[in-house]
């Protein structure tokens, strides 16, 4: 499959570097593969369209770093960040750092194929057309109250449990009213929808002021 797209792989463990390669140069893509942050940036600037895979460990926070590097440097490429041992509060904050996706480990090969290809072709969310605009706001308005406030609390990366505690729910509730959100945003998963919400703000659409949860605790139980 011809494909003008290069893919830089940035991940310290080689036998998973060399696993991905594979993968994305079976799936049609030009692939680089990088040792190291550093290595990459050394790289600088690259030609043509481009996409980075950045295989993280969560116990490393300072790894978005790469994405303030990418700002300061003025180098628009889309990131993907994978995570051998990821949560939800890790995929908030990748996502909040200006990630282009998250996906955590295992995962099928097609998961970060098509993560690829939708980072890619995404628009910056200034280019956010103001029909793509009503239609965010027009989604928000679906949640109800108690959505709001389930959807505030995964906004700040809190999980099922922690979350039921502070709302006085089960978290079997929470979990039907986590569903309920995927579906009225239309989002097929975590990241897809803090993409969402992360670009509505950008672009002006408010997230309704339902989603403040008094006395939400960051922790994690």
């Amino acid at each position: 499959m011809a494909n003008d797209l290069t893919v830089h792989i940035v991940d310290d463990e080689e036998t998973q570097r060399r696993s991905l390669t594979f993968l994305l140069i079976s799936a049609g893509f030009a692939v680089r593969a990088h040792d190291s942050t550093s290595a990459f940036l050394d790289q600088l600037p690259v030609s043509g369209r481009a996409c980075i895979v950045k295989v993280m460990e969560t116990s490393r926070r300072d790894e978005f770093q790469l994405l303030e590097r990418l700002c300061l440097l003025d180098a628009d490429i889309p990131t993907i960040f994978v995570a051998r041992d990821g949560d939800v509060a890790t995929a908030v904050e990748a996502m909040k750092a200006g990630a282009a996706d998250f996906i955590k480990m295992p995962f099928e090969g097609e998961v970060l194929i098509t993560a690829i290809k939708r980072a890619a072709t995404r628009k910056a969310p200034c280019l956010a057309t103001a029909a793509n605009n009503e239609e965010m706001a027009c989604r928000l308005r679906r949640l109800t109250g108690r959505e709001h406030q389930v959807l505030a609390a995964v906004l700040n990366g809190l999980q099922n449990k922690t979350i039921a505690f502070n709302l006085g729910i089960s978290s079997r509730t929470v979990e039907v009213y986590r569903a309920n959100v995927m579906a009225k945003m239309e989002a097929r998963n975590l990241a897809e929808l803090l993409r969402m919400i992360l670009t509505s703000r950008q672009i002006g659409t408010p997230v309704p002021s339902k989603t403040t949860v008094p006395a939400m605790r960051l922790q994690l139980l």
